[in-house]
């Protein structure tokens, strides 16, 4: 066997499906936590769209459908990014506002049928997230993502 027929790739073949691979960074630094954090929020409130009304909808709606378990969980993961604020040293007001999002989701969502079409309507991640990149934009302006 040559060098060239080791290191060749596998041919494409249209039933095996290629396996999505991303890597997220891991450090404390500001531009890590902007990237784990948007795909937090990414996963949990635009991860697919609904066919036909174009609305996104993510993790959040979709474990929230499990009554108990499904607050909790999906609390958790809210948390997870109040955690990830609290980190970067956030004001305690904007972490306080962050945290009040993450509970008015949680208690909405404990409401049988009306919380979780609620949990469709307010998004406390996109929230948090906007509070959270816009701390992040202002002092530590080397972080910015220009789009486009």
């Amino acid at each position: 066997m040559t060098a060239m027929q080791k290191i060749a790739p596998r041919p494409f073949t249209p039933h095996r499906p290629e396996p999505m691979i991303f890597v997220l960074p891991t450090g404390t630094d500001p531009a890590s936590v902007r990237s784990r954090v948007i795909a937090m929020e990414r996963l949990l409130e635009r991860s697919f769209t609904i066919p036909g009304v174009n609305m996104p909808v993510g993790l959040d709606a979709l474990i929230g459908l499990v009554p108990v378990l499904g607050d909790i969980v999906t609390t958790a993961l809210g948390a997870y990014i109040v955690w990830e604020a609290r980190n970067l040293g956030l004001p305690r007001w904007k972490l306080a506002r962050m945290g009040a999002n993450v509970l008015f989701d949680t208690v909405i969502g404990a409401i049988p049928l009306i919380g979780d079409a609620a949990d469709l309507m307010f998004r406390s991640n996109a929230k948090n997230l906007r509070i959270l990149l816009k701390h992040i934009d202002k002092h530590h302006p080397e972080t910015r993502v220009i789009d486009g």
